[in-house]
């Protein structure tokens, strides 16, 4: 069975443009703050149970460094710009066209790997609560949910909840 040069190319350009494809995914989000907040409690102790009101709800803000491209988006663009560019016409018109299939390919390919790579900005969520014994407990979630300031809240072991 004869596989002709043509198929083979189409068939390599495919896999490199799937390859090229998987790049785009973004990074996933690995947050430093924990929550619920647990205080540190004495073992014998039971539940820990505290009411108060939201003092606060303010909006924590936080950028990760990006890191620099590798070059690794580079070649791959490169080499399935220039599978597809050697698809096209014949001759000297063939030549042309790889080359600036290389060139727009490792261009592109640059441009994908930065974007991926590049520094992403997250928002966190800091409740401040006024405990009904005069004390302030501060929670970092990642989202407020239906609380508001004023609310009525309820904090059983680092869990906080409207009540």
């Amino acid at each position: 069975m004869k596989i002709s040069i043509r198929s083979l190319s189409v068939t390599a350009s495919l896999l490199a443009l799937a390859t090229l494809t998987a790049c785009v995914a973004p990074a996933p989000v690995y947050q430093t703050t924990h929550y619920p907040y647990q205080p540190v409690q004495p073992v014998a102790q039971g539940p820990y149970v505290e009411y108060g009101r939201v003092a606060n709800i303010e909006v924590i803000r936080s950028q990760t460094a990006g890191t620099p491209t590798t070059g690794g988006g580079a070649i791959a663009g490169g080499l399935l710009g220039g599978v597809l560019g050697n698809q096209i016409g014949s001759g000297n018109g063939r030549t042309a066209a790889t080359a600036l299939g290389v060139v727009g390919g490792a261009l592109l390919g640059n441009s994908v790997e930065a974007n991926r790579s590049g520094p992403r900005a997250y928002e966190s969520f800091r409740v401040s609560i006024q405990t009904d014994n005069g004390g302030y407990r501060a929670f970092d979630v990642p989202t407020p949910g239906d609380l508001r300031i004023g609310d009525r809240v309820r904090i059983d072991n680092g869990q906080i909840s409207r009540f």
